[in-house]
């Protein structure tokens, strides 16, 4: 056996390594697939408690301009690199409830689902969740790279917006997004910064060309230039870098540069500038950049880094604007708020949003208890777990990984705790957004509302699993079961009939026949 390794690629600076390009190429290849069949986590940033707690600051944020701008001029909010859609979701419900229930009038919006994956903006334009809010003028869709656009061209308006072409600041949500674009690295020892490049070897020659899936089988060698003179144009940029020979004794560090281009790209669409926000595993303190060891590329689908939180926010303050990161230490995630803007420490609004709802409690504090209650949830009781969901702003993802403790607790419960479930079921599902995940939520709550007597709305979510899921022998024998309880007969021999018709080999309906139609 051949001892042999492959050249991948020869020495190369870290941030135009292979490893992003073919990080590119699997979301380009995968689509919605990368979220639907669970291979990229995404339920961490991309939940009901984030979507609150963002919908939060964007209130906060539409007030503040309200007051600044008047409210004759819409108001863009850019979320890159979206997705599969769902945060955008959560967003959108949110906003529009705390926004209805204020009774001073706010500026116009138009939430912008980008990405660089034409399948994903298909999935986001024809989606029928999203369709009211396309209708609306509240959502439109745009391809937006990180790196190299420089305008916005929504397609449903037909509309493009360019440079200092909008006249109250632009807002973009940078979800999970910095960890997965091009950084620079640096490795930094007693005041001595080198910039580090990467050859990569394979065990395995590919058949036809590398893939994201292939990365298991190379091997990252790590190269090191003394960095001897400014690498940047932007001095800006060279500014920020310098000070981390001070700031760090011993550390690999990675540098955002095309996060900042991607910054003033975005930045560039208003004559007033843009509001910020980003939520991702990384740093936003000095010291937590210290000792951080060579970088470990891990694949789940695709990969991800952590995100030098601290350069972006020594970025927003070089150019005068103002930030808002956690005061507390974070365990999972990094939430920021960075304005920047001229005047961005006088956005009250959104500093107290920010305190009340990231500051003194927010997703990365609901991180915590989540894993608490997914490590004992074979203690906890039905009132315990509801807490959970209310907590949770009702995320379905929670509510179905907990649901096999619930359908078990269901079997024994009391009126009030029955009710409260059935409140419970419908404001998940108002918050559910459907990605073609193979656990089918509509089918399941069914068949939970069924056993705990609600029928008509068994019946609903039956229906729902049939549109959402297509056809099911055991959906449609569900539907029979409902009609049957409701004294449909019409409806219970349609729905009977129609199984049979689709299904004919299916033993299922054959039950049906026995029932007493009496």
């Amino acid at each position: 056996m051949s001892n042999e390794n492959y050249v991948v690629q020869s020495k190369t600076p870290f941030a135009k390594s292979l490893i992003w390009q073919l990080n590119r190429d699997y979301y380009q290849n995968a689509g919605i697939n990368a979220w639907s069949e669970g291979v990229v986590p995404h339920q961490m940033t991309s939940n009901a408690k984030v979507g609150l707690t963002y919908a939060e600051l964007i209130f906060a944020f539409l007030k503040d301009v309200a007051v600044k701008y008047g409210i004759e001029e819409k108001v863009y909010i850019l979320e890159l690199g979206a997705g599969h859609g769902r945060l955008a979701f959560h967003i959108l419900k949110q906003l529009d409830k705390l926004i209805q229930s204020f009774e001073t009038q706010l500026p116009a919006y138009c939430y912008v689902l980008s990405d660089i994956v034409e399948s994903n903006l298909s999935f986001f334009q024809n989606h029928p969740q999203l369709q009211s809010y396309l209708k609306d003028g509240k959502l439109d869709v745009a391809y937006f790279d990180a790196i190299g656009s420089n305008n916005l061209v929504l397609r449903k308006a037909n509309f493009t917006i360019e440079t200092n072409s909008l006249n109250v600041p632009i807002a973009a949500i940078a979800n999970y997004f910095f960890d997965s674009i091009p950084n620079d690295l640096y490795y930094i020892k007693d005041g001595v910064m080198s910039m580090c490049s990467v050859s990569i070897d394979s065990r395995e020659r590919p058949e036809n060309e590398y893939t994201i899936d292939m990365m298991k089988d190379m091997k990252l060698i790590y190269h090191y230039d003394e960095v001897m003179t400014p690498p940047y144009q932007p001095s800006e940029y060279n500014e920020i870098l310098e000070k981390y020979r001070t700031l760090t004794k011993h550390t690999y560090l990675f540098y955002p540069n095309n996060s900042f281009q991607c910054i003033d790209n975005i930045k560039a669409l208003s004559s007033e500038g843009l509001l910020l926000l980003s939520m991702d595993k990384g740093v936003h303190d000095a010291q937590g950049l210290d000792q951080k060891p060579k970088p470990d590329i891990i694949s789940h689908g695709s990969f991800s880094l952590w995100v030098n939180f601290h350069a972006l926010d020594s970025y927003c303050k070089k150019l005068g604007g103002q930030s808002h990161f956690s005061s507390f230490s974070n365990f999972h995630l990094e939430i920021g708020c960075m304005l920047f803007l001229s005047n961005g420490d006088s956005y009250s609004n959104t500093e107290s949003a920010y305190t009340r709802v990231v500051d003194e409690f927010g997703p990365d504090d609901f991180n915590t208890i989540k894993r608490m209650v997914y490590a004992n949830v074979a203690s906890m009781s039905l009132k315990e777990l509801i807490a959970v969901f209310r907590l949770s702003a009702y995320d379905s993802t929670i509510f179905t990984n907990l649901f096999p403790k619930v359908r078990h607790l269901s079997q024994q419960i009391t009126h009030k705790e029955r009710d409260r479930l059935v409140q419970t079921i419908d404001r998940v599902w108002d918050m559910y957004f459907h990605i073609n995940e193979s656990f089918d939520l509509a089918y399941e709550s069914g068949g939970l509302l069924y056993d705990l007597g609600h029928y008509t709305k068994a019946l609903l979510k039956f229906q729902q699993s049939l549109v959402l899921s297509g056809d099911k022998a055991d959906v449609y024998y569900n539907i029979a079961l409902c009609h049957y309880q409701l004294r449909q007969d019409a409806l219970f021999y349609d729905a009977l009939n129609k199984g049979k018709n689709i299904f004919p080999e299916s033993q299922l309906f054959d039950k049906l026949l026995e029932l007493d139609m009496g």
